[in-house]
């Protein structure tokens, strides 16, 4: 079982997951069609959990058992996903790897508890999926899912109307320790922006860092899509000062994809539009690639003009790193963390957080409010002491 991308003739993509007669698994097939389709998902998402349910799926064959069965002994998939390493997990373990022994928990873990839960949510969401078409038994939802109405709450927690509710929680998680966010220091930020060669490059770190867009954001970036005037009514556009839109597209030749569903506008300081120029000046100096309608397009290497890939973005950020003299690689969503969290820092509301980011939910803005050591040290010592309020008993 291995995950496959899929090309349809409109130019959409989305991932499947084959067989080892490279055959389309048709309860996954399915299941993926609807998230990227039905649900308007991501390309990344299906990518993520195609490469999940082979997972799933090479278990169940490695063991002798139907994707039915390996439903009901769930518990024994989290087991093998914890202490299962590429030999054992692997594309070509079943076969040639199916001899290699799996050692139970006295064994080092070689996935993290976010990962294996990870694993679990793409395979819970095929399940679900199987069982309302049709394709799966009914009774395999209450294996994976703990299904209870609210009639046992007190009145005061039930709906505002008093209706039952359904309640569905997942019977197979693993607790995830908390940890703060992993985002780029201000430090680094600086390093990268020294390092880079060229204007686009340090254009790219700061609207990662000082706009908090993705790296398939930057690439789909259209000109028509940055308006870095006072006013921009002339340009059909109501939003004041100088700003960017982020839109969704499907049609990006370079595979760029905007994750949010919806448009949202983000504000640019005076900083990002300093560079901006300075890349335009850089691009008209470069034949072919003045009159791309994309705004960061390859200037130095491959097809010039052509609208740069998601992928080289992260090749930039190592070359840069290492030219920084830093220990480890900064990676493009390090720096869209710390945008997010110095957002945070200047006072801005989780609201407001979540609207700059494209974040469907707010939930997923909390990671940044979590405050780190420093900050919880600075807050220590603005505390004033007994001394300075003059209540000292001597």
């Amino acid at each position: 079982m291995r995950a496959f991308p899929v090309r349809l003739p409109s130019g959409q993509r989305y991932w499947t997951v084959l067989d080892e007669d490279l055959q389309v698994v048709g309860v996954a097939d399915g299941f993926l069609r609807h998230q990227r389709f039905g649900r308007d998902g991501a390309e990344s998402t299906t990518k993520a959990y195609a490469h999940a349910i082979a997972l799933f799926l090479r278990w169940c064959a490695g063991t002798g058992r139907s994707w039915q069965a390996g439903v009901e002994q769930f518990a024994l998939f989290m087991t093998w996903l914890a202490h299962a390493g590429p030999l054992a997990s692997g594309v070509d373990a079943v076969g040639a790897g199916s001899g290699v022994v799996v050692a139970g928990p006295g064994a080092g873990a070689v996935r993290c508890p976010s990962r294996i839960n990870g694993v679990l949510t793409a395979v819970r969401g095929m399940v679900v999926h199987a069982a309302a078409t049709g394709n799966g038994p009914a009774g395999l939802v209450s294996m994976l899912y703990e299904v209870a109405d609210d009639h046992d709450l007190p009145a005061d927690a039930r709906g505002e109307e008093g209706r039952m509710a359904w309640r569905m929680r997942a019977r197979h998680r693993l607790r995830e320790p908390e940890t703060t966010v992993d985002r780029a220091s201000d430090e680094q930020i600086v390093a990268l922006l020294r390092a880079c060669r060229s204007a686009r490059d340090r254009l790219i770190v700061l609207l990662m860092a000082r706009a908090g867009l993705r790296r398939g954001e930057v690439c789909g970036l259209r000109r028509s899509d940055v308006h870095l005037l006072v006013d921009s009514r002339r340009l059909g556009c109501e939003v004041a000062r100088a700003h960017l839109h982020v839109v969704r597209r499907e049609d990006n030749p370079n595979g760029a994809w905007a994750k949010s569903r919806r448009q949202r506008v983000v504000p640019l300081d005076f900083l990002v539009v300093q560079a901006f120029d300075t890349y335009e000046f850089e691009r008209m100096r470069v034949p072919g690639a003045a009159d791309s309608d994309f705004v960061i397009v390859n200037l130095f290497r491959g097809r010039i003009g052509a609208p740069m890939r998601p992928d080289g973005i992260g090749e930039l950020m190592t070359a840069a790193s290492r030219r920084a003299g830093l220990d480890t690689p900064v990676r493009p969503h390090q720096l869209r963390h710390a945008f997010g969290s110095n957002a945070v820092d200047a006072g801005s509301g989780i609201d407001v957080v979540a609207d700059l980011m494209g974040h469907a939910a707010v939930a997923s803005s909390a990671v940044y409010v979590h405050p780190d050591s420093s900050r919880l040290r600075a807050a220590v010592d603005a505390v004033p002491s007994p001394r300075e309020l003059g209540a000292v008993i001597r």
